[in-house]
């Protein structure tokens, strides 16, 4: 089965200053109606494939949640990140929850 696995970082500075840290551009509807995470996700309809796993930053995940609800999208699961640590190890915990099929995972901090 596919899990598709979304991840939602960045610092938020590229679209200064509609983007912020605490509220970056994939939170934003910059294209329509609906944001760049909801975008991302409608995309998935069709296919044969579980929720998908969410990355996202731990002070976004209420944010995530919500648009996420808004489409009636429940992921597999949820990783937080307490801050961004690149793209191979956010994917790293992606597929780590996937295959343990967590609801929603706090990412241990990393020295």
């Amino acid at each position: 089965m596919l899990t598709p696995v979304i991840l939602s970082g960045g610092a938020g500075t590229r679209l200064w200053p509609l983007s912020r840290e605490l509220y970056p551009k994939q939170l934003l509807p910059l294209t329509g109606t609906r944001t760049l995470l909801q975008q991302t996700v409608l995309r998935l309809e069709g296919l044969t494939s579980a929720g998908p796993v969410i990355v996202c930053n731990e002070a976004h995940r209420f944010l995530v949640a919500e648009q996420l609800r808004q489409l009636h999208i429940t992921p597999r699961a949820t990783v937080l990140e307490p801050f961004g640590r690149n793209t191979a190890p956010a994917i790293a915990l992606a597929a780590h929850a996937a295959l343990k099929g967590v609801g929603s995972w706090s990412c241990p901090p990393i020295m």
